[in-house]
């Protein structure tokens, strides 16, 4: 059995991981807490408290217990808003707190674009323009060619998990330009670990979305490869471990 321990602010897009647990067909274990997040905003301010060492060391001791072999902070704005650099000593103080390998949702990005082998993706961000900017940088400063970004402009999370498959299909389509190898959606509170076979399907690309590649960081921070088509072309990558 592998666990991987998440860390997910509030309560928006949470039952993904459940569904993307149900869909790993194996013996991973997928625990869940939730994290505070004070006020439900877009706003820079706000993503730097929601993913403050204070907030995130309550969330660790709810996994003291779980078993965990790698902890993963799930949150895409909350990581990237204070950039490279500041994102790191994010990750590293959650590490210190869990004592465990730990990532974050955006490093899971860079990490899975290069698991996929390409180097140019298009940017569908649920954000304001400034946040989808952030984020685009931290791509950027990862290694990442942004070939293109599109921001739908949502304030807030909740907004967010209300799309459904129609939504998130309209902005992966506007997002996508010519010569970009992969889709990336952020955002991880909206809901996508239903949709990502459609996705794929209609752009003919592989399509990355924040609660699919936060589990597919967990088991790469704990060394294990799942082969789970249904979660897209990431979960397909050799070497295959097959349970």
């Amino acid at each position: 059995m592998t666990a991987l321990g998440i860390l997910y602010p509030g309560h928006f897009a949470e039952d993904d991981y459940p569904r993307i647990e149900q869909l790993l067909g194996s013996d991973i274990r997928v625990d869940l807490v939730h994290t505070e997040t004070g006020e439900d905003s877009h706003r820079l301010d706000a993503l730097r408290e929601m993913g403050s060492p204070e907030r995130l060391a309550r969330g660790v001791e709810g996994l003291r217990l779980s078993g965990a072999e790698a902890v993963v902070w799930a949150s895409t704005s909350g990581s990237f808003v204070s950039g490279w650099e500041g994102a790191h000593e994010q990750v590293r103080a959650l590490a210190r707190m869990a004592g465990l390998p730990a990532s974050s949702t955006s490093f899971a990005f860079v990490h899975a674009v290069r698991e996929l082998g390409v180097r140019r993706v298009a940017v569908a961000a649920p954000y304001p323009d400034e946040v989808a900017g952030l984020f685009s940088d931290f791509l950027r400063a990862g290694g990442v060619e942004v070939a293109g970004v599109r921001a739908a402009g949502a304030v807030t999370a909740r907004e967010v998990a209300g799309w459904g498959e129609a939504e998130t299909l309209e902005l992966a389509r506007a997002a996508d330009v010519s010569g970009a190898e992969a889709v990336v959606l952020p955002d991880t509170a909206l809901h996508t670990a239903a949709h990502v076979p459609l996705l794929e399907k209609t752009l003919g690309k592989p399509v990355l979305t924040a609660n699919q590649v936060t589990v597919w960081e967990g088991l790469r921070l704990a060394d294990r490869r799942v082969n789970a088509p249904e979660l897209g072309a990431l979960f397909t990558r050799e070497p295959i471990v097959q349970v």
